[in-house]
């Protein structure tokens, strides 16, 4: 029993000097060990701040609230409009389908003025018989449209009110890839909603709008793409840098499921002053052309070229007695510079001349031959020359922009003439019942083949009332009678 207990006390007393040991070599070891651990400010440095290109920590605060009154919620109704005879039989034999049924969308818009002036995307508003703005502060007015162009996807609205809180405007150019911005909108009908994410890519082209020369469409699509969440309800709101300025108008998302899954894209607000400002003053587009045809350079064309540049834009083909023809533009040219706007792809140079007008002079810097070489030219437009476009006083007057029904519409109605409803808004000839789309082929029973000869005809209604008559692309015949 002496020799069990002798036992017990040796080990007890070797395990306290080994524990004594490795407690004093502990010790000495974390000594040893502290000036190299990690210190407090870089376990900090683990959360992101976020902060500008020059370091100073960003304020979302302050950019959404320099933005939030700015930005308004969109709603719209399209309603079922008035029949011909021959559709209401048609109904009744085999139903409409739901084709003619009131149909509701929801958007955002930007508040660019103080009297009521608000750019959002075309296809917010496009088509829409009834369109109602809230304010942040929840008022709520009707709105007409003044002006919309399916080539940029903008449009701007008014609504009768003063004093409201217009954003303040900035510079698309100058924005940064890796810059922080906000999109601010109302997905998903929630209004005054601020989601953050950074500009991932600028001059982007998705091919979301199509060219249609017969419709005098011609997209720009130099967007700036941003991993801010966008969602449906967000198109037509506004897309500020860190000081709350416009930068961009969202406009669409990539997306397999119509929701946000990663990508963004926005209008620069450089483009959107154009489109605005042209909408505002004349009622249309001011769309200046080079007159070329182009595409993107790459290594193989440099090769054939043999020249080492392979930025810019390739000139296959130069229109006859076009703008560009005229300064002595060939084909085969690259372009590099407008003016002192580096040129590295096709959106960069639709962008950079879709913000002049027809008349303005610019300078082409290009390469040739391996050697650059500068020309100056005068921009044109779509007809070739400088005039500026205007709508009538017709078509002002009754909300509708006119223009020539193709020879492919023609021919596949079996009709010899007439002259299409290319766009309509809250006027007389709505309230009659006349559709976008709707193809005019005789006034009183006289056929009318030019537009100017529409105008003419329809000028008359003023004074007494006059018949239109007319065929929808469906095949449908309508008539209508137009004034007292």
């Amino acid at each position: 029993m002496k020799t069990f207990f002798k036992s017990i006390a040796m080990a007890t007393i070797g395990g306290s000097i080994a524990l004594s040991g490795y407690l004093t070599f502990f010790n000495q070891e974390s000594k040893q060990q502290t000036p190299q651990s990690v210190p407090a400010p870089i376990l900090a440095q683990a959360v992101s701040i976020p902060t500008d290109i020059s370091g100073n920590v960003l304020d979302f605060q302050f950019a959404a609230n320099q933005s939030l009154n700015s930005v308004v919620h969109i709603n719209t109704e399209t309603k079922r409009r008035k029949l011909s005879q021959e559709e209401q039989l048609f109904e009744l034999f085999y139903g409409n389908g739901g084709a003619n049924r009131s149909q509701r969308g929801s958007g955002s818009g930007v508040i660019i003025s103080d009297d009521g002036y608000i750019v959002t995307n075309n296809h917010v508003v496009e088509n829409a018989d009834i369109i109602r703005v809230i304010l942040n502060d929840n008022r709520e007015y009707k709105a007409t449209i003044i002006g919309n162009d399916p080539g940029t996807d903008m449009a701007v609205i008014k609504i009768e009110e003063k004093n409201l809180p217009p954003i303040q405007i900035g510079n698309s150019d100058e924005i940064q890839v890796g810059e922080w911005v906000l999109a601010v909108g109302n997905p998903f009908n929630l209004t005054s909603t601020v989601t953050a994410g950074i500009v991932s890519a600028k001059g982007r082209s998705i091919n979301i709008m199509q060219r249609n020369s017969g419709e005098n469409i011609f997209p720009i699509e130099s967007f700036i793409q941003t991993d801010a969440a966008v969602n449906p309800g967000n198109s037509g709101g506004a897309l500020v840098n860190s000081k709350g300025e416009l930068v961009g108008i969202n406009t669409a998302i990539a997306s397999q499921t119509g929701s946000y899954s990663g990508y963004s894209f926005a209008v620069p607000v450089n483009i959107m002053k154009k489109v605005t400002t042209d909408m505002i003053q004349y009622g249309v587009v001011q769309r200046a052309f080079i007159g070329v045809g182009i595409q993107e350079m790459n290594q193989n064309i440099a090769n054939e070229l043999g020249i080492s540049n392979t930025e810019g834009v390739y000139v296959n083909g130069v229109t006859s007695k076009g703008a560009a023809e005229k300064a002595g533009i060939k084909k085969e040219d690259v372009i590099v510079k407008v003016n002192d706007e580096k040129i590295k792809s096709v959106p960069k140079l639709q962008e950079t001349i879709g913000k002049y007008t027809p008349g303005d002079k610019v300078t082409i810097t290009l390469i040739r031959g391996g050697k650059e070489k500068s020309l100056e030219l005068t921009l044109r437009n779509y007809e070739g020359n400088t005039d500026l476009m205007k709508k009538s006083e017709v078509e002002t007057d009754l909300a509708v922009t006119f223009e020539l029904a193709s020879a492919d519409e023609l021919k596949k109605l079996n009709l010899r003439n007439g002259i299409k409803v290319k766009d309509i808004s809250e006027g007389k000839l709505k309230e009659i019942g006349i559709g976008k789309g709707f193809i005019i082929t005789k006034i009183d029973k006289s056929p009318v083949s030019s537009i100017e000869e529409l105008k003419s005809a329809l000028k008359n209604s003023e004074k007494e009332a006059v018949l239109i008559e007319g065929v929808y692309p469906n095949g449908m015949k309508a008539y209508y009678g137009l004034g007292s």
